[in-house]
């Protein structure tokens, strides 16, 4: 009897088959829990590879699972090269917690590139945020040498481009000119998600449409809201591919709608707690992703982007 076809590789959807390696959590939303269901609600064929496997997020006081080594990686990618399901349009990775696991990410993007070359590779680099780091600092390294040369698209915060680069982002010019060395250093599109500059909460985004030639660079406003989610970096990073994807040349709308969606369920989540009398700024929230689907999937777009001159 024929093996029947692949229809994720002989129909392809009209978006994109994305790799994600990022960790998972049964229970809540962070990780591969974030940001796959998000990317199938916007039309992606998604295969997720969970870098670790854990009962909860770990800013419950206990937590219980397991962590997927480099060796381990390697396996689940020659089981999909055994079987010639090795063809992805882009790959997307987050929390990665150890230099060898980075390590063999960088060879699965070898690998994932010699079947397709024009793979998109999206980049969140987890590293720490507001000064604190939460890996360990050897991964920097990695990050700066390895894996922004081979990166597409890369999704800081604050922090972590100050790493990557060296530079003390204290200002929007700041913002530019880190956004110009990541430029120089390999990805075409980077996306600072949050800036906290003067009191103002800014998205700086650089799109570097020819090398060598000026970015076009553009910034969002975004309302300070006082709580702290977890996996909103997990969820803004895959709605950057998958509104990027949909508009290639147009990074400015893509953010738009990104950062459109993950207000409108910002603001949902932060309800749902008052509506049962949580105080939602006495601890972490678990967001409400099933629950805004339809602003994931038709997003009003209430952020504008204001472009640099």
């Amino acid at each position: 009897m024929a093996r029947p076809p692949i229809l994720s590789l002989t129909l392809p959807s009209e978006t994109g088959r994305v790799l994600s390696i990022q960790s998972h959590t049964v229970q809540g939303y962070v990780g591969n829990k974030s940001a796959v269901f998000p990317l199938q609600l916007l039309g992606y064929d998604v295969d997720p590879i969970n870098s670790v496997q854990f009962s909860n997020h770990t800013g419950y006081p206990t937590f219980r699972g397991q962590v997927l080594n480099g060796q381990q990686l390697c396996d689940l990618i020659e089981g999909l090269a055994a079987n010639d399901l090795l063809y992805y349009t882009h790959l997307l990775t987050g929390y990665i917690g150890s230099v060898s696991f980075l390590d063999t990410v960088l060879q699965v993007v070898d690998k994932l590139r010699t079947v397709n070359p024009g793979l998109i590779y999206v980049c969140d680099p987890v590293m720490g945020d507001e000064g604190k780091l939460y890996v360990p600092p050897d991964l920097v390294s990695v990050y700066r040498e390895k894996v922004i040369p081979v990166a597409s698209m890369l999704t800081p915060n604050q922090f972590e481009v100050e790493l990557l680069t060296g530079l003390r982002i204290s200002s929007e010019s700041d913002g530019l000119k880190a956004c110009n060395v990541l430029h120089a250093a390999g990805p075409s599109k980077v996306v600072i998600t949050s800036l906290n500059i003067e009191g103002k909460l800014l998205l700086i985004g650089s799109h570097e449409k020819l090398k060598g030639q000026p970015p076009h660079q553009f910034k969002i406003i975004i309302p300070k809201i006082a709580a702290y989610f977890t996996g909103t970096g997990d969820l803004m990073t895959a709605l950057l591919l998958g509104w990027s994807n949909k508009y290639p040349d147009n990074l400015e709308k893509a953010s738009e709608l990104a950062v459109s969606s993950l207000q409108a369920l910002l603001h949902r989540t932060l309800e749902d707690y008052k509506a049962v009398g949580f105080d939602p700024q006495s601890s972490s929230l678990e967001i409400r992703l099933i629950q805004s689907q339809d602003d994931i999937r038709n997003p009003e777009v209430k952020f504008k982007a204001e472009e640099y001159t």
